[in-house]
């Protein structure tokens, strides 16, 4: 099973950027589908963004889509997020997911075997 390792979280003023990065332990990564979710104060973890294996097929939340990009490195054991036009409502902390029994892409919590420990981004107005 992988290890995972988010990074690039941080301050950042609204309509800034930000890249964060998951690095994986082990030699199946690209075995595992990847993905991102996030958590604000008070709220329940939700979906931002999948990758399939391959890195051919992603999808996003509503909320992200066209802002955000994911993107993984097979050969570095890394997954990205970049996130552009950020606001306030994008303040979470955010975890990076694998999966590898899913098919397809992780679009739901249950479909995470391996969380990160979470990485905080806060975009001030």
């Amino acid at each position: 099973q992988v290890q995972l390792v988010e990074s690039g979280g941080g301050l950042v003023q609204a309509g800034g950027s930000l890249r964060l990065s998951c690095a994986a332990s082990g030699r199946t990564f690209s075995s595992y589908a990847m993905g991102w979710f996030r958590q604000a104060p008070g709220k329940e973890r939700e979906f931002v963004a999948a990758i399939t294996r391959s890195g051919s097929s992603t999808h996003y939340a509503d909320s992200v889509n066209g802002r955000f990009t994911i993107s993984r490195d097979n050969a570095k054991n890394t997954v990205y997020l970049q996130m552009n036009s950020l606001n306030p409502e994008d303040t979470a902390v955010y975890y990076c997911a694998a999966g590898e029994k899913v098919e397809g892409s992780i679009l739901t919590s249950g479909s995470v075997e391996v969380w990160g420990q979470g990485t905080l981004v806060t975009v001030s107005s």
